[in-house]
């Protein structure tokens, strides 16, 4: 039937047509506004939450838990021979240059009243192991690093999703408003393998990615005024630069881009109140700067970090990242120097603030992620030289969680005589994402954001379960 143009305009005011259209000419008329407003201001959790914040000391590279934290007697036993099955094969990066079963370089001791076993390479995460839980169950989903490292951060293998403080960030939102809710503390020696990737927002609205603090020199570039001005310019200033920042953003809305934008700057002047003494070290005592190991190497970096770290949860930042350069936990050679290298770096600030935070009060409001993206293999790598090390697995690896709402002392799964596969209790990093996500109040089935019809989460489309043995 032939439609007249008197006849369309008369009849596209019914049902979906008319929707779109009064939708369309809502926004022309009176701009997005019944859109949500993206910021940082604080939001109710799904239920009460175990954490209020959560510190993550991400280890690129792939730490070999087969050498710290899951022994295996066998390899001892079986040192230099050949274990070359199928199913190990397929895992490999380079199958010509594996060699036979290598045993591990280091004393395994157990550990504390809850006996767990650690090796010695970590002596003084060794005292702190009844505060942790231990999961030696982990699986993956890829045995390299850039997808692996994307699985880790991000739920999918594919690059261009938000990382899991970005997720952290839009469902909860901070307590303060002076600070950023998510931060990044990068190492200053470079950026971790796959760049700035592991903290972006992707689809999510961009105020949420994870916001750069340096730990040597200003924090902040550009922090202060190259000039001095009385309190009540300054606040004019600002407040008239806000009002041209309204009226510019209503007459283009639904701009996801320009509101970052004008957040970030509207942070950026609220982070010349607070940002100066957050990130001041100066201001702790020489006895929480020796426990930490600042102004000692190999620590001194990693340990202002972590120092910074806590002083940021104590000003209510919500989820703190701690990152090492480069992907220095890959070694696939010189396994035992490369391994006490890390260790040196590492194990003392990381002990030291579990120390703090327990002497501070907040330890049980403050949930500690440790981790990288798989484990290592239990064949030699490299075999004809005599500094051999592991390639990666992604079958089973071991991880750990201490804090706010986590069973302390507790081990949960196990691999297989090897350490190959994990084969009692497995733990996906669905797993794991959920019961980060639940510790801090949040459902991961209601925690989404709609895209193009599809509501996205953290877990993505993958099953996932809270891991309920590791909480107390």
């Amino acid at each position: 039937m032939r439609i007249t143009r008197r006849g369309f305009f008369d009849r596209i005011s019914d049902g979906l047509h008319g929707a779109a259209l009064s939708t369309l000419l809502s926004k022309d008329l009176y701009g997005d506004s019944g859109r949500r407003l993206y910021d940082l201001k604080p939001r109710a959790p799904h239920f009460e939450p175990k954490a209020k914040a959560a510190i993550q000391f991400f280890m690129n590279g792939g730490p070999s838990h087969i050498d710290l934290f899951d022994p295996k007697p066998l390899l001892e036993k079986r040192h230099g021979e050949p274990y070359f099955p199928h199913k190990v094969a397929a895992e490999l990066t380079g199958p010509e240059e594996a060699g036979g079963l290598m045993r591990c370089p280091f004393q395994f001791a157990q550990h504390g009243k809850s006996g767990i076993w650690v090796s010695d390479v970590l002596p003084h995460l060794s005292r702190q192991v009844d505060d942790i839980a231990l999961i030696r169950s982990m699986h993956t989903m890829h045995p390299n690093h850039e997808p692996a490292l994307f699985m880790i951060h991000s739920g999918r293998t594919l690059p261009g999703r938000p990382g899991m403080g970005a997720w952290v960030a839009y469902g909860l939102g901070s307590e303060n408003q002076n600070l950023p809710a998510y931060v990044v503390l990068d190492d200053p020696l470079g950026l971790p393998n796959n760049a700035t990737q592991g903290w972006q927002a992707g689809f999510l609205p961009p105020v949420y990615q994870g916001t750069r603090l340096r730990s040597v020199g200003s924090p902040i570039l550009n922090l202060h005024s190259e000039t001095d001005e009385p309190p009540e310019v300054v606040r004019l200033g600002r407040d008239l630069v806000a009002r041209l920042d309204q009226i510019h953003k209503r007459e283009r809305p639904g701009q996801l881009q320009l509101d970052a934008r004008i957040a970030s700057y509207e942070l950026a002047a609220r982070l010349q109140l607070e940002a100066g003494d957050a990130l001041d070290l100066s201001k702790e005592s020489p006895e929480t700067l020796a426990m930490y190991g600042v102004g000692e190497e190999p620590t001194d970096s990693y340990a202002r970090r972590c120092l910074i770290a806590r002083r940021l949860v104590e000003r209510d930042v919500r989820f703190v990242q701690i990152y090492i350069n480069g992907s220095v936990w890959d070694h696939h050679s010189r396994l035992e120097s490369g391994l006490r290298e890390c260790c040196a770096r590492t194990d003392k600030p990381i002990a030291a603030l579990i120390q703090d935070l327990k002497r501070r009060g907040l330890f049980n409001s403050t949930l500690l992620i440790w981790g990288g993206e798989f484990g290592r293999m239990a064949i030699s790598q490299l075999a004809k030289n005599a500094e051999a090390g592991r390639d990666h697995n992604p079958k089973g690896f071991s991880l750990w969680l201490a804090g706010a709402g986590i069973k302390p002392g507790t081990v949960h799964g196990a691999t297989d005589e090897i350490g190959f596969e994990a084969v009692e209790n497995p733990v996906s990093v669905a797993d794991w994402h959920a019961t980060i996500l639940h510790l801090l109040g949040l459902d991961y089935h209601k925690l989404t954001f709609n895209i193009n019809g599809l509501e996205e989460k953290l877990t993505s489309i993958y099953e996932a379960r809270v891991v309920k043995e590791i909480l107390a």
